[in-house]
This record gives structure tokens, C-alpha cells and sequence, in this order.
């Protein structure tokens, strides 16, 4: 499986290299770090990943969670909170057959003090949370052991037919275009705009667009676009392309 692992911010170089160790013992190898606050190439972090040493070197560091997940097709964030207007996290053998049916799917982890924040759980079509007992705060690495484990060892039927979803940087850009377009015919403003799209970004992570199922959609936007007027002079769009069906496989 092309599984990414993808820690955001984090702070403590032996948690890197835990992390990286425990990747390595689940069989995942592509480590992508986001604005890291910490030398995660540092002394510490090295002897933390033992063996797993050329995996944390090879990590590749982004600036923003969007560019980290640009391309991948499905996201899962890790939370083990429930957060207003945000899906309830769920059980990992609930999202197991969806993460090992996808081409390039990646697995979120925050920060160690807050875990991830509001805005980087947006980006994710879906969330999962660890069962645990009553105190349900885990380190760094023993997340990324739990829930690698979960999706690349735990025993579960594959799915026989996959169907290749939209890459996150297809859906964020979808979901610009969304909101372009609501403000454009007042279907919201200034204020009530960020909760209401992510009442739509839930609605629409749930049906798990493949590529061509996203451009119909923004080709439904961009006739609204027209129809209003919103680019003078603009002609009007095209008929749409008959369907890719390779993209419902």
C-alpha cells in the first residue's frame, strides 16, 4: 500500500525518530513532516529510529498540511476529540476497507501538546480515533504503531474493486471554487461562510468523488459562474466531456 505518514508541527526530535521506527515496523516507508519545530535529523532523533534511520532521513518537509496531502486521495486525520461541525471520529476497522482501497492514502498526526487543530482536520475526508480506556492521550509514536498497525498488519478482507478517488489537492481546489461561488449568489457571507462549508465539505468527503465526478462538479459551478455574470465577456462553457469510467474502477 502507498501509505503516507504525516506528522504536523511536531516538537520533540526522539518523537520523530520514534515515529519513523514505528513505520518502519508496520512496513510503511514514505515519512512527510510539516513545519517542523524541532532538528528531526538531530542526535536524538537518530538514536530514537534505530534502524529506521535512512527512512527519517529520507522524510520530505512541507510547508503546509495542503501541499503535504496534495496528492493523495484520502486523508484520515487522528482525533480523540469530537469537534463541532466536524465528523465524529470513528473506529479504525470502520475506515479500514475505504484507507486499503484508495491508491495513496495518509494517515494525519498533530502536534504532540494540542493534536491537530480544526483547519487540519478539514482536509481530511475522514477521522479515526484509537480505542483506548478512560485516558486516551498517547505519545507521538505510539500512535503512529496503533494506527499504521491498524490499516497495513490488522486482519481484514481487502476490498476486491477499488475506486480511485479525487486527489486532496482536487478537492481543495473543489472546495474553493464552492465557496467562491456561495458568496457569489449570497448564499453566504463574510461571517457565516467557513461554518457553512464545512457542513458542505462533510457532505461531499462522504461520497468520496473520484477525479472525473469533481471536475463535473466544478463544471456545474462554473455555469453558475456564467449564468450570473460573475466574468464579463466570458463565454459560456462548453458541453461536458462524455464520462471517464476508468475512474469509477
Amino acid at each position: 500500500m502507498n501509505l503516507a505518514v504525516v506528522l504536523v508541527s511536531p516538537k520533540t526530535p526522539g518523537n520523530v525518530g520514534a515515529a519513523a521506527r514505528a513505520m518502519l515496523n508496520m512496513g510503511a516507508s514514505d515519512l512527510r513532516i510539516v513545519a517542523p519545530r524541532c532538528d528531526y535529523l538531530d542526535s536524538q532523533a537518530v538514536a530514537m529510529a534505530v534502524h529506521a534511520a535512512d527512512l527519517l532521513r529520507g522524510a520530505r518537509v512541507y510547508p503546509t498540511l495542503r501541499e503535504a496531502l496534495a496528492d493523495r486521495d484520502v486523508s484520515v486525520g487522528t482525533s480523540a476529540r469530537i469537534r463541532a461541525d466536524l465528523p465524529a471520529p470513528q473506529h479504525p476497522a470502520q475506515i479500514r476497507p475505504l484507507v486499503r482501497g484508495a491508491a495513496a492514502p495518509a494517515l494525519v498526526f498533530g502536534p504532540e501538546e494540542t493534536g491537530l487543530v480544526n483547519s487540519d482536520l478539514e482536509q481530511c475526508q475522514v477521522t479515526v480515533r484509537i480505542p483506548t480506556g478512560d485516558y486516551a492521550s498517547l505519545n507521538l509514536a505510539q500512535a503512529v504503531l496503533l494506527v499504521c498497525y491498524e490499516f497495513l498488519q490488522g486482519v481484514d478482507e481487502v476490498p476486491e474493486h477499488t475506486r480511485k478517488t479525487a486527489t486532496s489537492e482536487e478537492m481543495e481546489s473543489t472546495y474553493g471554487h464552492l465557496q467562491e461561488v456561495m458568496h457569489l449568489i449570497g448564499y453566504t457571507d463574510a461571517v457565516r461562510a467557513r461554518h457553512t462549508l464545512r457542513l458542505w465539505r462533510k457532505l461531499l468527503d462522504r461520497a468520496h468523488m473520484t477525479s472525473a465526478e469533481s471536475r463535473l462538479f466544478r463544471g456545474l459551478l462554473r455555469q453558475v459562474q456564467w449564468k450570473v455574470g460573475s466574468v464579463p465577456g466570458a463565454a459560456q462553457p462548453e458541453p461536458l466531456p462524455e464520462p471517464d469510467h476508468a475512474d469509477d474502477r
